[in-house]
């Protein structure tokens, strides 16, 4: 689920720079719906940055548009918050929109005149070059999402034996044009996935990169080169 909640535009109108070309794209780490068991796998292995809010943000940094996502590793701004998290509540993977720099004197206020100053959230603030660069840019990445094969389901990574090579496995998708999986890996303190490993349409996989050192996940492809969301993997039990 995407919020998008004060995306009207590009300028603080407060004498500071513009930025038309960028947004923010709120994103949780820590899932709003953990549960007291996935908090203790969470910190047994890590995965702080690996929820499916996460996942979601990479995804949309990947989507080649004409505007500058931002990504914000917060849930929302301080003191506020957006109806994205009512879905995070119920474990749908949720971010957020927001302009880039907001101007408070049109949030929240009456509408009059202060000293000299306009508040209220009126129609002549709004920049609709920027709002329309936003919406194709929710666009793109809805249509991306809607065409790729669904995020794997069901991804453990093998942890019943001491090893330094890692084994992962998931349910095998059935979408129509699937074509195969991308394993992908980055070092615990990147921030986004650095190599990509194709593995074609299995269900498992060993590679001889020891799990301990690095952070895994699973994406689907299919014949046309649409990727889905990165799942994380759990450790198997």
């Amino acid at each position: 689920m995407f919020s998008n909640d004060i995306v009207g535009t590009g300028t603080a109108h407060d004498g500071t720079t513009a930025h038309p070309r960028q947004v923010r794209l709120f994103v949780e780490g820590v899932p709003t719906s953990e549960t007291p068991a996935e908090a203790r796998t969470r910190l047994s292995v890590g995965g702080e940055n690996d929820g499916p809010s996460r996942q979601l943000g990479r995804f949309v940094r990947s989507i080649r548009t004409d505007m500058d996502v931002r990504v914000i590793w917060r849930r929302d701004r301080y003191l506020r918050g957006s109806d994205h998290i009512s879905f995070l509540l119920r474990g749908y993977p949720a971010a957020r929109f927001t302009e880039p720099r907001e101007n408070f004197a049109h949030e929240h206020q009456d509408v009059r005149v202060e000293n000299g100053v306009q508040y209220g959230d009126l129609i002549e603030f709004c920049d609709f070059q920027y709002i329309a660069r936003v919406a194709r840019t929710n666009a793109a990445v809805l249509w991306s999402l809607a065409q790729a094969p669904g995020t794997p389901r069901g991804v453990v990574i093998d942890t019943t034996q001491l090893t330094n090579e890692t084994t992962l496995r998931w349910e095998p998708g059935t979408e129509p044009g699937l074509a195969g999986y991308e394993v992908v890996w980055r070092e615990t303190t990147a921030p986004d996935w650095q190599h990509s490993r194709d593995v074609g349409k299995v269900a498992t996989v060993t590679i001889d990169l020891s799990k301990d050192n690095v952070l895994f996940g699973v994406r689907a492809y299919d014949s046309d080169g649409n990727r889905s969301p990165v799942a994380a993997p759990k450790p198997s039990t």
